[in-house]
């Protein structure tokens, strides 16, 4: 009777310590993947450019300083630390993965810039003119993603290694600074989703797509479209 009970109890214990295992092995594989999608490893710092407003260089936009806390977040569910630099940053990542937030118009943050010119030479930014329908644009594959104030906004997001880095840079560069809160809010949470409608994630350019802003701000975004085959290609 008393090695019954003791082999039931062995027994019991083992099978709650397999199960244990069995779920933390899969939250520690559903980890993995999410950082796999952001370019990130658990214990790294992860490196943050900011932009800043078109009328106040140097200084950022509040929705910017809510898409770092936003990183910060993500950052810090997947085991790593931020450090944040001003849009004037220059040099290589090199072995840190950077974050880069904000759109190249009117210098808002000129290492988007930079890397929209040496990266992704198929998509294309319109500068504002009042008197265009294109102002704002986002343009990839002869397709313009145009800016419509409170309605519909676009932000395109990126990811890439640059020659030198061993790290990739996740570039967010949204029409407007809510666009760019939206594209991380979202990917923070839809990642998965996104990813299997990609045929790379090690490297992508995607639109994001936010409407009904009047209504739900930054909340309501969704993937619009994979530009990546045309974003990367030199004509």
């Amino acid at each position: 009777m008393f090695a019954n009970i003791a082999i039931g109890l062995v027994t019991s214990l083992l099978g709650g310590g397999f199960v244990w295992l069995w779920e933390r092995a899969k939250r520690r594989r559903a980890v993995n993947r999410r950082a796999a999608f952001f370019g990130v490893r658990p214990e790294e710092t992860c490196l943050v450019v900011l932009g800043g407003q078109h009328d106040v260089p140097g200084s950022p936009h509040y929705r910017d300083v809510r898409a770092v806390v936003e990183l910060a977040l993500l950052a810090g569910e997947l085991g790593c630390q931020v450090s944040v630099e001003s849009g004037d940053f220059r040099g290589s990542n090199g072995a840190r993965t950077e974050f880069c937030v904000g759109g190249p118009l009117a210098d808002v943050n000129v290492r988007s810039t930079g890397h929209v010119a040496a990266y992704l030479p198929g998509v294309t930014f319109h500068p504002y003119d009042v008197g265009r329908r294109d102002s704002v644009a986002i343009e990839a594959g002869g397709e313009k993603y145009l800016f419509d104030r409170g309605s519909q906004e676009y932000a395109m997001v990126a990811k890439f290694t640059p020659a030198g880095s061993s790290r990739p840079v996740f570039l967010v560069c949204g029409q407007t600074s809510m666009t760019n809160l939206a594209a991380i809010h979202f990917l923070r949470r839809e990642y998965a989703a996104v990813a299997r409608r990609l045929a790379s994630t090690e490297r992508f350019c995607v639109l994001i797509r936010v409407s009904d802003i009047a209504t739900y701000e930054h909340h309501r975004a969704e993937l619009a479209k994979d530009v990546s085959t045309t974003a990367f290609a030199r004509a």
